[in-house]
């Protein structure tokens, strides 16, 4: 059976060769967390590294989109995605609305929740948001990746679902087994 990260590199590699594909957010082209370890496969000409500011980097992320790109945006722990709800909530998951349903581009937002194992990281980083976002959206699809296997499959049927926004809930305890 294949590590989850092995997995994890595979599909991310898989999507870097669409030739609009571009992965963006904290550590992403340097060091830092498990994002980091699983972009790099990755060619670096794909990759935009950015500062802490998930709010912006959601609407980048939107913008892109919205310019032709397939973002793949990238937030190491789900507390983090928490600081850009207000672009998800508000922009990402009514954009068909904002467009007359003329939204045609692909977006995948990556999070992780936080590993406990060997080392928890604590309430701060280790939240599971999934539950509570999952009522609170209306047209992303949420999928979590909470197995070892199958992880380039799931990613490869995600790129010719219907839903065009899809949210990935990754698991910081499986990187290391």
């Amino acid at each position: 059976m294949k590590k989850y990260i092995e997995g994890i590199q595979n599909a991310m590699l898989y999507i870097s060769k669409k030739k609009n594909a571009i992965f963006l957010g904290q550590s992403v082209k340097y060091p830092g967390s498990s994002i980091y370890e699983s972009l790099k496969k990755v060619p670096d000409n794909k990759k935009i590294e950015l500062p802490v500011f998930e709010d912006t980097q959601m609407g980048m992320t939107l913008g892109l989109a919205l310019n032709g790109f397939f973002p793949i945006t990238c937030y190491p722990r789900y507390d983090f995605l928490i600081l850009a709800l207000n672009q998800l909530i508000n922009h990402l998951d009514k954009i068909n609305y904002l467009t007359n349903d003329k939204f045609n581009s692909r977006i995948f937002i990556r999070t992780m929740i936080g590993a406990t194992k060997p080392l928890n990281a604590g309430p701060q980083h280790t939240q599971d948001l999934t539950k509570g976002l999952k009522k609170i959206l209306q047209y992303i699809k949420i999928i979590e990746l909470k197995k070892n296997t199958k992880i380039l499959e799931v990613y490869k049927k995600a790129l010719n679902d219907k839903i065009k926004i899809i949210l990935f809930v990754e698991d910081g305890n499986l990187y290391s087994k």
